[in-house]
């Protein structure tokens, strides 16, 4: 059987970049997973997968920790999952046959659901089910023993455009400030995890702020729909989406988001434009066929989402399916005025008086001390100091774990406190905990220069009383 029809070798390069750059972003969530798991999910951990794994069938959440789980598995697993990218970074995909290259791509994918069908609060993150919907197409779209399938192609087009689209309707349909232009006068201070230059972008001029603002609708509702349309447009398109994620990857740490839809980006990118296509064989016919089943798969579960696309109650970061095949994005539909952060600090005194010296634990990522510049992290994963910045919102999204994560800084728990950059207690942990609720915002370049603080802080309320250990 003929399959001209079915694959295209002028996308062979926007293939190989595409695979590689998504193994980069397979490599950092999975590094992120073995470093941070054992506080996080771990069996003395805040939230532990076997009190998860106890609740939650098999069904609801198909995970291998089913099956079996250690801390020392999950650790097999993680590393297992980095080593992996690793070979699909160097090309080991493109070095063995097709069968072996898919297993390669499939084995990665499902070691990554295993993980975050059963990471809690922890993988609540939008970008989470964006990686495994990429992944899960990425599994059938060949290597060199092929022309890359149109079909494939064209769902994750299909993907990038519901991760821009469905991201600009829940802006018009969210905040005011987005239809009246003014939510980066807010956004830049106020975002989950301001970068190095975050603070510079806060600080430009009001109409360019603007600006941003309506580049971001034309970016997000004008141009996605152009990736449906014949190439050199598609690829135009495909640019344009990149220079915006690379703007916002310059401007906060957003994790893997804007990577991953960069890579997306990329594959829509037609690839002779830059080089000449080589000649690659026409696919197996069980290929063909597996390619045809995946793609009649996605058309039909993509209907949740379309429709809620479509919904005045559209909904933001949603899966339709346990497996995380078909999801639905979006991101910032309503934007902060003001910054809240928690504040945790410790005393090694017995008793609590007005004079009580109490030190400061300072996290990686989030803000704390008042002179010390935001790093740059993204494309790695803080979760906890990202989940710090929910609890500062409302308390409900601190329910679960932050009572033991608490009880965990009064035990002076070793793989808790690498979480985070600065222990104050380090020969023994504290008497009492206590967390405080503080407003801060950027400072002016007059502060800056005059106390040298990129933030001013100012306390607003006690968020946890001294607390001890029962």
């Amino acid at each position: 059987m003929e399959w001209f029809w079915f694959t295209s070798s002028d996308y062979w390069l926007s293939r190989l970049v595409f695979q590689r750059a998504l193994a980069g972003v397979y490599l950092v969530a999975f590094l992120s997973a073995a470093l941070q798991f054992r506080a996080l999910i771990g069996e003395r951990g805040m939230l532990p997968v076997p009190a998860y794994l106890r609740r939650v069938p098999p069904r609801a959440a198909p995970s291998v920790f089913h099956l079996h789980y250690s801390d020392r598995f999950f650790a097999l697993c993680a590393w297992t999952g980095v080593a992996l990218s690793l070979a699909l970074v160097a090309g080991a995909g493109d070095a063995v046959p097709l069968g072996v290259s898919m297993l390669m791509w499939a084995v990665l994918w499902a070691l990554y659901l295993s993980i975050v069908n059963v990471g809690q609060t922890w993988y609540g993150f939008g970008w989470e089910s964006l990686l495994l919907e990429t992944g899960f197409l990425a599994v059938f779209l060949g290597n060199e023993d092929t022309a890359p399938p149109v079909l494939i192609l064209f769902l994750l087009r299909w993907l990038l455009f519901r991760v821009e689209f469905g991201a600009g309707l829940i802006k018009l349909r969210g905040d005011a400030c987005w239809r009246d232009l003014t939510c980066l006068y807010y956004h830049h201070e106020t975002q989950p995890m301001p970068g190095p230059l975050s603070w510079f972008f806060h600080h430009l001029p009001r109409p360019l702020h603007r600006v941003e603002a309506a580049a971001n609708h034309v970016t997000q509702l004008v141009v996605p729909v152009l990736l449906f349309t014949p190439q050199p447009v598609a690829s135009a398109a495909a640019a344009l989406i990149v220079l915006t994620q690379l703007w916002l990857v310059l401007s906060g740490n957003f994790s893997w988001l804007n990577w991953i839809t960069i890579v997306l980006a990329l594959s829509a990118v037609d690839g002779s434009l830059v080089a000449d296509a080589p000649d690659l064989p026409h696919p197996p016919l069980w290929y063909g066929i597996l390619v045809i089943a995946v793609t009649a798969l996605v058309v039909v579960l993509s209907r949740r989402p379309a429709r809620n696309l479509l919904s005045r109650r559209q909904a933001m970061n949603r899966s339709f399916d346990p497996l995380h095949l078909v999801n639905t994005y979006g991101a910032f539909g309503t934007v902060g005025r003001i910054r809240l952060e928690i504040v945790i600090e410790g005393t090694d005194e017995p008793t609590v008086h007005p004079g009580t010296l109490w030190r400061e634990y300072e996290f990686k990522g989030k803000p704390g001390a008042v002179r010390r510049l935001p790093r740059q992290f993204a494309p790695y994963h803080l979760r906890l100091d990202w989940m710090m910045w929910f609890a500062a919102l409302s308390p409900a999204y601190a329910h679960g774990w932050f009572a033991p994560f608490v009880e965990r800084l009064l035990e002076g728990d070793r793989d808790t406190l690498r979480l985070l950059r600065h222990n104050p207690f380090p020969d023994a942990p504290p008497v009492r905990i206590r967390a405080r609720l503080y407003r801060y915002r950027f400072t002016t370049w007059h502060e800056l220069r005059a106390t040298g603080a990129w933030w001013h802080r100012t306390h607003v309320r006690e968020f946890l009383p001294p607390t001890r250990l029962s």
